[in-house]
Parts: structure tokens; C-alpha cells; sequence
């Protein structure tokens, strides 16, 4: 019997090779299903800017598990109550947004490590099906299998990193490159490739690293995931799927276009 995804993905992200997530904005599981069935690692379900809902974050647990992978949720802000029910459901971590200072860290811990790391409920109402743990072994293990990745996409988190990372219960940070752009740049661009981003992407893998922890980032592309895996990434997207649909529709219908006459959509009814 293979490992059980959820026990064995924190080893697997620090054992390497980089994994690569599908990153789900679309509620249909099926989604999930067709992406993970294609080689990706695992997947993460947007609950900040996709379109989830309690049922779709629920299915989508469901889903990658069907599939032999693990799932993480990304939260919205300061949503850390809804992280630790997405921690009962199932997910093997939450990723958090706007981690600005290591207050907002410990904050985070709070709620997603059971004593003595922080104080999170009891209540693993399907996490522990999933693992298949008895009540003390899920207990005492979850603090280690379970992950709090904070999101560094501010100049304010980029100058705390340090610090952020030094929070225990604390196992890893994902870069925002995007929103990293536009703190940096003072509102002037929106530009995940941006020279900022770039110097700021290659800082926080080596201090992430440097403390043992994960390094994580989201990717446009699979060209960017490759750099950026070969620069000491452990985690690191695909684009999403709302995305790698969109480039894969554009692609084949360029295609399509090719044989026909210009200006014209070939013969008519």
C-alpha cells in the first residue's frame, strides 16, 4: 500500500525533488481529478481568490485524496478559523496571505498547531479518516504533518522574513509575486517577473533553507517553476487551472486559425 498522501507530504516537500501543485480556482473536483491525473504533485484550492465554497473545499479534499495527493487551502486574509476547519476536513496545510511580521505568524500557529505549538481545537471530523490515525496518534503527530506556509508578498514581510521564519510551528513560506511587485514598486506594476521579485524570490529561498524550512512559490508557467526549482524551491505552482485552461484554448484555437484565409472564417453557410 502506498504512503498515505496527507501523513507523507511534509517529508515528501523536504525530501525533494520540487513539487509542483495544481492550483484550483474552479469548484468542480473533476477539475482536480484530470489535473493530478496528469502528474502533478498535489493541488491547492484557492479560498482567497478562486471560487470555492465550503462544499468545493470539501470535495476538492476529497478529490486529490481519490488521487493519492495531498491538498492544501489557501485561506483568505486573517482567515484562520476557517484554516483550522479545512485542517479538520482533511487539508494536509494552509497556505496564509499577508503574513506581514512575526505577530501575524505566531497568530497563524495559534491556530493551526495543537498544544504545545499553539491552541488549536480538537475536532479532526474527517482529517482523521483520511490518515486513518487513532485520536492520540492524530494528536500528536498532526503538529508535524500538517502545514502553516505564510505567504511573504509585501515589502513588510520580505524585511521580517527573518523573523517570520524563526516562529516555531512556522514550516515554510510561499512568495506572492504579484502582490510582492506591487508593494515593492510602490503601486507602480503588477509584474510577478519583475527585477524586485526576482532578487526578493532568490532571498527567500536561501533563508528558508538556511532555517530548514519550506521555500514555496506561485508560477505563472512551468518555464518559471523550472528556474525557480532549480534555485532551491521545494513547492512551487503551474499558473492555475482557470489559467492553463485559457493558455491551452488559446493555443489550440491559434491552431485552428492557421488554414484560414485572412481577415475570414472560412466558408460560410
Amino acid at each position: 500500500m502506498s504512503a498515505n498522501p496527507i501523513l507523507a507530504f511534509a517529508r515528501r516537500l523536504h525530501a525533494g525533488p520540487a513539487a509542483f501543485c495544481a492550483w484550483s480556482g474552479m469548484r468542480d473536483p473533476a477539475i482536480i481529478e484530470a489535473l493530478l491525473r496528469e502528474g502533478f504533485d498535489c493541488a491547492v484550492l484557492d479560498w482567497q481568490h478562486g471560487f470555492h465554497d465550503f462544499s468545493s473545499i470539501q470535495a476538492g479534499i476529497l478529490a486529490a485524496h481519490a488521487q493519492g495527493a495531498a491538498a492544501m487551502v489557501r485561506i483568505g486574509v486573517g482567515q484562520f478559523a476557517e484554516a483550522a476547519r479545512f485542517l479538520d476536513w482533511g487539508a494536509a496545510g494552509i497556505i496564509a496571505p499577508m503574513i506581514n511580521s512575526p505577530a501575524d505568524a505566531r497568530t497563524f500557529v495559534e491556530y493551526l498547531k495543537y498544544p504545545p505549538k499553539g491552541a488549536r481545537s480538537w475536532g479532526p471530523a474527517r482529517a482523521a479518516n483520511l490518515t486513518r490515525t487513532a485520536p492520540i496518534e492524530h494528536l500528536h503527530g498532526a503538529n508535524g504533518f500538517t502545514l502553516a506556509i505564510a505567504m511573504i508578498e509585501t515589502k513588510e514581510a520580505l524585511a521580517a522574513l527573518d523573523d517570520i521564519l524563526a516562529v516555531e510551528g512556522i514550516d515554510g513560506v510561499l512568495v506572492g509575486p504579484s502582490d510582492l511587485s506591487i508593494t515593492l514598486t510602490g503601486g507602480e506594476t503588477v509584474d510577478a517577473a519583475h527585477p524586485l521579485v526576482d532578487e526578493a524570490l532568490t532571498r527567500v529561498a536561501k533563508a528558508a533553507r538556511a532555517r530548514g524550512k519550506l521555500a514555496c512559490a506561485f508560477c505563472m508557467d512551468g518555464t518559471r517553476a523550472a528556474e525557480l526549482a532549480q534555485r532551491g524551491y521545494h513547492l512551487l505552482s503551474i499558473g492555475q487551472d482557470q489559467i492553463l485552461l485559457r493558455m491551452a484554448g488559446r493555443q489550440e484555437l491559434a491552431r485552428a486559425k492557421l488554414g484560414l484565409p485572412e481577415g475570414g472564417t472560412g466558408a460560410g453557410y
